[in-house]
């Protein structure tokens, strides 16, 4: 599952990734974006536009109110969460998904994931990023809206498509994990033009080789805490990692740097901490 992530991207830093106009808002860090949370989203009918959706999918022919945070992309299929699974996703057969797959379709914006090690008993809790600073990046969902019949309200929330778990996130005994889109494939997802076939083409688990992840605090299943501590290592990344950033400045070419040379102590310096670094410094 993906029960929680986090956004701690500046809005310049969304728009240039994303190629969004000036959105004339301003977005505040937030550490963990859990169930019934508003959450920032690009949706299929406004690429454009930054909106911000509740994490938590209500299908609009839903009676009450349904909070479904993940798909599963295989639908009823591989219960036991085969990670090498090759059958049919089963997402478009799902009545709550299946006009949500086809036609609206959203990124969720994410600077990492969050998942615990199985079984749920003194599990561990890891932080997921995407390596060489790639973030933030796409996370597949989909949407909907509901009209509350209580009070009349339409609601807009959003569901994170699941998938099996890849190396990195077996390593750390997780069973399933959010799908990540790459930057061809972020295009193509919000694309109404896209064919069913390659939509659910695109329903995998993210190369292992790109990410990383490292042991954080507990608390972070508390949907109440919400503060950078709760992203700050408690152990030792996964993966032996030496990387290579890319800045962008204002007005000039990117340009790639060794970690190591720039960054002495890069091996132990958090995603958080050299974001904050990048604000410091002007970097976008």
């Amino acid at each position: 599952m993906c029960e929680s992530y986090i956004l701690v991207n500046t809005i310049q830093q969304i728009e240039s990734r994303f190629g969004l106009p000036p959105q004339q808002i301003s977005i505040n860090p937030d550490y963990n974006i859990s169930c019934g949370r508003l959450a920032a989203v690009i949706t299929d009918n406004k690429p454009k536009e930054l909106q911000f959706f509740r994490f938590g999918l209500t299908p609009f022919q839903a009676k009450k109110e349904m909070l479904l945070i993940n798909a599963r992309c295989e639908g009823e299929s591989n219960r036991i969460d085969n990670p090498d699974f090759r059958g049919a996703k089963g997402i478009i057969q799902i009545q709550a998904f299946r006009k949500p797959i086809r036609s609206q379709r959203c990124l969720v914006l994410a600077s990492a994931f969050i998942g615990s090690s199985y079984p749920d008993v003194n599990s561990i809790t890891f932080l997921f990023y995407l390596r060489n600073h790639k973030n933030p990046f796409a996370m597949a969902g989909i949407w909907d809206s509901w009209l509350n019949p209580a009070d009349g309200e339409t609601i807009n929330s959003f569901s994170i498509i699941t998938t099996t778990a890849n190396s990195l996130a077996q390593k750390c005994v997780l069973r399933r994990m959010p799908v990540i889109l790459t930057d061809t494939e972020e295009t193509k997802w919000l694309n109404p033009g896209t064919g069913l076939s390659v939509i659910t083409s695109m329903l995998n688990h993210y190369d292992s080789n790109l990410m990383n992840a490292y042991p954080i605090d507990p608390r972070i299943k508390n949907p109440k805490e919400n503060d950078r501590q709760l992203i700050q290592p408690i152990g030792e990344r996964i993966l032996h990692q030496e990387e290579t950033i890319v800045f962008r400045r204002s007005g000039s070419q990117s340009y790639h740097q060794s970690a190591r040379s720039r960054h002495a102590d890069a091996k132990t310096t958090t995603m958080a901490e050299r974001i904050e670094q990048s604000k410091i410094n002007g970097i976008t």
